[in-house]
């Protein structure tokens, strides 16, 4: 069976069957949520004890909500028959896709998803194998498959089944398409039942967007629908189907050329380059283009914008703004459908989709929203329809949304009473999802830096780089000896060519080293270093050299510590770089992302044993960094006590910075003294002390001392099998990170973003070079 195929790089192609082969091969896996690990266990969990729940849901079908996973379980299901841009490439094929989907289900949206591929091309076949899974899924979710098949198909399951049936390449883009539609008609202040509309694609996406379109006011004859063969009109034969003729009109027009003079909305679902810069020339004034063809869109924003200044457009790729993307539906039309055990989705829970999005857009996004970010305006206007796709507002605000309109409509099997406790469970979720980075890795792309790598001979930060540089996360600076770089990225495999995007500083062939040497001297002649003292750790420490390439701003940031011992680095970089202005101590805090939530926990690496003013200064650094990856920071200052149970020095410490870091942060939700487990469980916590101001579960932790955050920090990264970020180096006149030996290709990535970020925000505040190098290091020591 031939298909099309999708153009990617080698390096892109490389990257993507690594990522779905190592460490294991595909993207998911079954994961128990109760113990097994008694005999007592076993019996609850099989034989006799199943039987209870067994014989309740036999009695009461209702009952499988409770006593299965089944109310939070999604099938996602395709036949292969039309998947992504590669075609109909079978069910065996498109299994890395609908693994992909239930990823995103399950990162977004906290939704448990089997994919299901089935080997059947029968749409009649096809639905009876679908309608009789009925008893393992509350909703499904239709994938991949071909129209016109796929409208029939959802049809008739939508007939039989009692539960939810989304045809998200209908129905998802159809919704994003409305709102980024409705907005775009807001702002150039025309009506949706005065446009004309012009579109091109007449697949289930485009017919759905239409439809859909249609319910919120456009006219029907105001639009004019072309496909493959031209425009679709009344008497034409050929290629034609229901779906297509309920959108045949009387017209002369045969071709989209013709068609599009004088249109206000060209919305596109079709082929690369079909529009033309001349026919946008002969829009009407205003005109609204959503160009959703991908990779490659029907017409480029640059080219349109060059035929029409007044030009509003979308397009479905990330580098540009209004990124039209299914990711910001279906995840959440299924929470909320989900939370009220709805028995199908309606026209009006995806017209509530639609006005929320649309809405979240104009609204004023939270601090965190905009710190997320990158302190873009995120201003309603031409280049903001729609929300970012990793905006924590949709997870609260999209479901309830959905939900409501679900018990308005009738379809709510579990109506939700209170909405507002609902609106505290989705929040919460926002601190479990592990797509914290992201947001990061957006803002790093918008103005990418140049990242100093110190170590640039180990093959982990060569890999690291290479990921980077594909990203377009950063410019990366490597300081190592060339010969050693090239060998080292040759016996990789790796496709870096230096000089290509990746730039190298050598020590024995350093064109500042003059300058180098001299500010080095300069900064530490009255710690005993002399001239040639200079000269030869300039020549020699590459942590030095890469600090120095960052304070004379050869560099933006410093990433250092993949080999050697982290307190060698740290003097290296307090020496050279410094604290910021206002600042007493430097601090290190590490990121675990788990299944239950992310963790930051501080302070890791600097300071054995702080003061209570030394802890209030690290809570207001973290707070800083935690904001930085667009959360909402819930802080926990932890020890052996509980609210002023013991008077020993460590609880009384940690109880004296809780109201040091009160006065510093008035309007912080955190709380201790406590135990670690009240930290995480406001359940536990309600039950020793009703009067905590932190709410929910803490997403930061200060420990008594390094060793205990230090300790915690990896037996939680290993026994939980998280995620590190980190650590990351709090309060530097200058970005800098050290990291571990321990450091993994990822977590350099993952710090590159970080720096990046942090490095766009200093060279926005142009604070001026550290000097003093001297009292700095003894202020840290």
């Amino acid at each position: 069976m031939s298909c099309p195929r999708i153009l990617m790089t080698d390096d892109l192609k490389e990257n993507a069957l690594h990522y779905h082969s190592i460490p294991r091969p595909g993207k998911v896996e079954v994961v128990p949520t109760k113990p097994l690990a008694t005999q007592m266990d076993l019996s609850l969990a099989y034989s006799p004890g199943v039987a209870a729940p067994c014989e309740a849901i036999a009695e009461d079908p209702s009952l499988a909500s409770r006593y299965t996973a089944r109310a939070n379980l999604v099938g996602v299901i395709t036949n292969g028959t039309a998947v992504l841009g590669l075609g109909a490439i079978g069910p065996l094929a498109a299994k890395p896709v609908m693994e992909g989907k239930g990823v995103l289900f399950k990162k977004f949206a906290g939704i448990d998803v089997f994919d299901v591929e089935i080997l059947e091309r029968d749409p009649d076949k096809l639905v009876e194998i679908i309608a009789n899974l009925e008893p393992t899924f509350g909703g499904i979710n239709l994938e991949d498959i071909k129209a016109p098949e796929c409208f029939e198909i959802e049809e008739k399951l939508r007939e039989r089944m009692r539960i939810p049936v989304f045809h998200d390449d209908q129905h998802g883009t159809a919704i994003i398409t409305a709102a980024a539609i409705l907005n775009a008609l807001r702002i150039v202040d025309k009506r949706i039942d005065e446009v004309r509309l012009v579109g091109s694609g007449a697949g289930a996406a485009g017919i759905a967007c239409l439809d859909l379109l249609v319910r919120l006011g456009m006219r029907r004859g105001h639009i004019t629908l072309c496909d493959s063969r031209g425009v679709i009109f009344v008497g034409r034969d050929e290629n034609m189907d229901r779906r297509k003729s309920q959108y045949a009109i009387e017209t002369n027009d045969r071709t989209l050329g013709e068609a599009i003079v004088g249109a206000d909305v060209f919305l596109g679902l079709s082929k690369p380059g079909v529009l033309s810069h001349e026919m946008v020339c002969r829009m009407a004034e205003r005109p609204i283009i959503l160009a959703l063809a991908n990779p490659e869109p029907e017409i480029r924003p640059e080219v349109a914008k060059d035929a029409r200044s007044d030009v509003v457009i979308a397009t479905g790729r990330s580098d540009y703004p209004n990124q039209v993307n299914n990711v910001l539906c279906f995840p959440y039309i299924f929470r909320g459908a989900l939370d009220v055990g709805a028995t199908a989705i309606t026209e009006e829970m995806k017209l509530a989709c639609v006005k929320a999005l649309a809405d979240l857009a104009i609204a004023e996004p939270p601090e965190e929203v905009r710190t997320a970010y990158g302190g873009q305006r995120l201003q309603f206007g031409p280049d903001y329809l729609i929300p970012k796709p990793f905006d924590p507002r949709l997870i609260v605000e999209m479901p309830i949304a959905v939900a409501r309109a679900a018990m308005e409509s009738g379809v709510a099997a579990r109506p939700i009473v209170d909405l507002n406790a609902y609106r505290e469970t989705l929040e919460r979720f926002l601190f479990r999802t592990g797509l914290v980075m992201k947001p990061l890795f957006e803002r790093a792309k918008e103005r990418p830096m140049r990242v100093v790598y110190a170590e640039g001979e180990d093959v982990r930060v060569l890999r690291a780089v290479q990921a980077v540089r594909a990203d377009g996360l950063a410019v990366p600076v490597l300081v190592g000896r060339k010969l050693r770089v090239e060998s080292a990225i040759a016996d990789a495999g790796l496709s870096l060519r230096l000089g290509e995007g990746v730039e190298l500083v050598d020590p024995q062939d350093n064109p500042w080293f003059e300058s180098c040497w001299q500010e080095y001297h300069r900064v530490l002649a009255r710690r005993g270093v002399t001239p040639d003292e200079a000269r030869e750790r300039v020549g020699t420490r590459n942590t030095v050299l890469g600090a120095l390439l960052v304070r004379l701003g050869r560099g933006d940031a410093l990433i250092c510590g993949t080999s050697g011992r982290f307190g060698r680095h740290l003097q290296h970089v307090s020496e050279i770089i410094g604290l910021r202005t206002g600042i007493a101590e430097a601090a290190a805090m590490n990121a675990v992302i788990l299944r239950q939530g992310t963790l930051f926990i501080a302070d890791t690496n600097v300071t054995q044993d702080p003061t209570a003013e030394q802890l209030a200064e690290t809570a207001t650094l973290a707070v800083e960094a935690v904001r930085r990856f667009g959360l909402t920071p819930k802080v926990a200052l932890l020890s052996h006590s509980n609210f002023g149970s013991s008077q020993e020095p460590g609880a009384v410490k940690m109880s004296r910075a809780l109201e040091l870091i009160r006065e510093r942060e008035p309007g912080l939700e955190i709380e201790g003294e406590m135990q670690a487990d009240l930290a995480l469980s406001e359940q536990l916590r309600a039950r020793i002390f009703p009067e905590s101001r932190l709410r929910g579960q803490a997403n930061v932790l200060l420990m008594p001392n390094r060793d205990a955050a230090n300790i915690a920090f990896n037996l939680v990264k290993m026994v939980a099998d998280g995620i590190a970020i980190g650590p990351m180096l709090m309060g530097m006149a200058r970005t800098a990170h050290v990291l571990s030996a321990s450091a993994t290709v990822r977590r350099i990535v993952n710090m590159t973003a970080f720096a990046a970020v942090e490095a766009q925000r200093e060279s926005a505040t142009s604070e001026p070079a550290p000097t003093g190098g001297e009292e700095m290091f003894e202020s840290i020591h």
